[in-house]
């Protein structure tokens, strides 16, 4: 028979948490959230009777804890749930914040509990269908109960789960955001500039997606040094320094930008050895 797991906070990750999980076998067994009327529609959600508004009136017969509310009261939630002897000997708490280490639960530890931290590398929308842990990158970090738990968990839900250094755990979600958030930046800058070109807002990204998908293949294939072509990977100068002054002209806020990403890009050519050193002090000069 799989775990039992109890839920205390019901926003998208922990009701996806549930579904998924309840789908694969194991046994919700409580639901808590901070509002009522939030805590009825989960429960109305999942068929359950055990909820409350009280987190460690449905925590203390779980297997598994998982804490999944705000990532700023989640410290706070653990400990009035330890204060309250909420927790049960051995079982499992964790919580799912990318940005924050498992350490965040050490009040647990008072309930002779394990803590740890079970972070889906996916966003989850407010309906989703099928599996939407499948495939994904689970990351775990934590007590040793805790991550083989969470490994069970990934593996049971057809994700691959990635364990990571409790001290390095923002750094992971630092890499992240700029994969997902920053990427989204540098896509808006191209297309801002290409739609100062002319190209309609209709076209732009139909326009840019094909070279997009490319470089994110090339990237996949053959790393990201290696992958790095135009002009700043040739060493052409005088290329970036139209660049410059045609973005100066036109849209001189995103110029800054502009040139940060440029400083940067010189380094990744210097490492895969596509210019020269006097090629780059050029780049460098021309891009500060």
């Amino acid at each position: 028979m799989r775990p039992s797991f109890a839920i205390v906070g019901c926003g998208r990750v922990g009701t996806a948490f549930g579904k998924h999980l309840t789908d694969v076998g194991y046994r919700l067994s409580g639901l808590s959230c901070k509002t009522k009327e939030s805590v009825k529609k989960a429960a109305e959600k999942f068929g359950i009777k055990n909820f409350s508004q009280t987190s460690w009136e449905i925590t203390k017969d779980a297997d598994i804890v998982f804490i999944t509310t705000p990532d700023g009261v989640i410290t706070q939630v653990c400990d009035q749930i330890a204060q309250k002897k909420g927790f049960g000997s051995n079982s499992i708490v964790l919580h799912c914040s990318g940005a924050h280490p498992s350490t965040i639960l050490s009040s647990a530890k008072q309930c002779n509990a394990s803590i740890g931290s079970m972070h889906p590398l996916q966003s989850f929308s407010a309906e989703s269908s099928g599996n939407t842990f499948k495939g994904i990158i689970v990351s775990t970090e934590g007590d040793a109960a805790a991550v083989n738990a969470a490994r069970k968990m990934a593996t049971d839900l057809e994700s691959t789960l990635l364990t990571i250094k409790t001290e390095a755990k923002i750094l992971y979600h630092a890499a992240a955001v700029v994969a997902s958030n920053y990427l989204v930046t540098v896509q808006d800058l191209a297309l801002k500039l290409i739609k100062e070109a002319g190209v309609s807002n209709e076209d732009a990204f139909k326009v840019l997606n094909p070279l997009i998908q490319g470089t994110l293949s090339n990237i996949e294939n053959v790393g990201a040094i290696k992958a790095l072509t135009g002009p700043i990977a040739r060493g052409d100068v005088e290329t970036v320094e139209r660049h410059i002054g045609k973005i100066r002209e036109k849209t001189p806020n995103m110029l800054d930008l502009y040139k940060i990403l440029g400083r940067y890009t010189v380094d990744i050519a210097a490492a895969g050895e596509t210019i020269t050193r006097e090629q780059k002090e050029d780049l460098k000069r021309t891009l500060e």
